[in-house]
């Protein structure tokens, strides 16, 4: 069985940081990608906003490349954590963020954190 937590959103002001997290436990077998997606309120669409794989590799898309990074802390125990920083935040970053993990024969959504940007 895998469990996946996300935390980290919060309310913050135009040109803030927050840094989401995402913990996947359990019974975890590579390989294995963790992704993050946003939904705007109203959207139906989950848009991908970065990945990070079992072998460390971690990418975010291009429409956030210099403001948002994604990480990762291995711990024991079958435990991965995720990290999305995301600075200089904009009102158009305002979304729900879900964290998505995925290997070969099972995967797990998270029920999302609400980032809002606002003055």
């Amino acid at each position: 069985q895998v469990r996946l937590e996300e935390s980290g959103g919060d309310r913050v002001q135009p040109g803030g940081s927050l840094r989401l997290s995402c913990v996947v436990s359990g019974n975890i077998t590579s390989p294995y990608a963790v992704s993050w997606y946003r939904q705007a309120r109203g959207s139906r669409e989950h848009d991908l906003i970065g990945s990070m794989t079992s072998a460390g590799a971690g990418n975010v898309v291009d429409s956030v490349k210099g403001r948002f990074t994604i990480s990762r802390d291995s711990g024991g125990d079958n435990t991965v954590s995720v990290y999305l920083q995301m600075n200089n935040l904009k009102v158009d970053d305002t979304a729900d963020y879900l964290c998505y993990a995925k290997g070969g024969e099972w995967e797990i959504w998270g029920s999302g954190v609400t980032v809002f940007v606002s003055s």
